[in-house]
């Protein structure tokens, strides 16, 4: 586990090398006695692109860290990583249900969406924090319909979304708005907006 936390540690060196994607994915280990299982395995993966370098590939900057299924297993992960605040330039958390790339070509992606959320400065750490959390613990109430979750740190502001199945399925990107406003506490102008993946494909 630990080789994996050094490619995070080190995300700062601008070696586009360090983030290229594992071949392998590993599934997530049964929770362990004592563990409290969650409903859906997820994993976790970083991305980092250089400025100025041109990548190939957008899946080439995709760095598989590991997968969990127990809330356990997800906080040995978490204290391990670097908080979004204290990464830097082009750098990106994502949490997907185990056997979804954060990609959306993904089977599981192609005919959703997602709710983007512009932050500013000094408050993606809290706020990613709090809709991992509320991911996990299933507060969304929307049965299979969240894929996952990623922060993009950015040099003016940071983003942070929420990926679901069905981007035309309007009650359910309706109940994951309210939910994400509630859970998240923003500030009233923050903006929010729906975009499908069909939109980004084209």
């Amino acid at each position: 586990m630990n080789n994996k936390f050094d490619v995070l540690k080190g995300e700062d060196s601008g070696d586009e090398e360090s983030v290229e994607m594992d071949v392998q994915t590993t599934p997530a280990p049964h929770p362990g006695p004592g563990e409290h299982p969650i409903q859906f395995n997820y994993s976790l993966w970083f991305s980092k692109r250089t400025p100025g370098k041109q990548t190939t590939r957008y899946d080439q900057t995709l760095k598989f860290v590991g997968s969990f299924s127990s809330v356990e297993q997800f906080w040995s992960y978490y204290t391990h990583l670097s908080r979004p605040s204290e990464l830097s330039g082009h750098s990106d958390y994502h949490i997907f249900k185990e056997g979804i790339r954060p990609m959306w070509e993904d089977d599981a992606n192609k005919a959703g969406g997602k709710w983007i959320i512009r932050l500013k400065k000094g408050i993606a750490s809290r706020c990613w924090e709090n809709l991992v959390l509320a991911m996990l613990g299933e507060q969304f109430m929307v049965g299979g319909e969240v894929c996952g979750a990623v922060i993009s740190i950015r040099y003016q502001e940071d983003i942070l979304s929420l990926w679901n199945k069905t981007a035309n399925d309007h009650v359910t990107t309706s109940r994951i708005r309210d939910t994400l406003k509630r859970i998240l506490n923003l500030p009233p102008n923050t903006i929010m907006e729906y975009k499908c993946h069909t939109d980004s494909l084209k």
